[in-house]
């Protein structure tokens, strides 16, 4: 079993660029592929795991040999743990507290976003929602304390900002709870 310390992801506008990112990330290095697939408006992405080094020369390499169709990056070292569940819809929250939402235009950006967010404070991840259904965007939920949502929403909405991808972001101070029916 591999170490799933770091990720690293490829979007990109090409759906065989997207197959053949793949493909080099795993012949690359020592890696575990998460996540493989299209999502809307006809581009493609590809999440994978591992120890630092790994996840980093694999995705450089990629990046470094496609050229054609890379949209958008990341490699994230030590990636909160929340990451992986909120991405997979398995988080399991049973209140909403305040709410708040991050949406941006690309699925690469949106998960630095949200890693930092949930490193900025003490939040949960509700959910990450990646362009399935949403015209090529992404977004993620975070519910806690008014004073830590707003903290976490500003962090992850500057990182997404920085790529010049962020969409919107707001906080819900006091969010009606039939809310967390419609976002999980």
């Amino acid at each position: 079993m591999i170490n799933k310390n770091s990720i690293g992801l490829i979007e990109l506008g090409s759906i065989a660029s997207g197959f053949q990112a793949t493909d080099i990330m795993l012949k690359t290095s020592d890696v575990e592929l998460l996540l493989s697939r299209t999502i809307c408006s006809g581009k493609y992405m590809t999440l994978i795991a591992g120890e630092v080094a790994a996840v980093n020369s694999a995705v450089e390499h990629a990046v470094e040999t496609i050229g054609f169709g890379v949209i958008d990056h990341f490699v994230i070292p030590n990636v909160h743990k929340s990451i992986f569940p909120a991405i997979a819809g398995h988080n399991q929250i049973q209140m909403l507290e305040a709410l708040g939402i991050v949406e941006a235009y690309s699925v690469a950006s949106l998960i630095e976003g949200a890693d930092a967010a949930v490193k900025a404070s003490k939040v949960e991840l509700v959910e990450i929602r990646l362009a399935m259904a949403l015209g090529g965007k992404a977004f993620f939920s975070i519910t806690g304390e008014v004073a830590a949502v707003q903290s976490a929403v500003d962090a992850g909405s500057r990182i997404i900002s920085e790529k010049g991808l962020l969409v919107n972001s707001i906080v819900i101070p006091n969010p009606r709870q039939e809310l967390l029916t419609e976002i999980i």
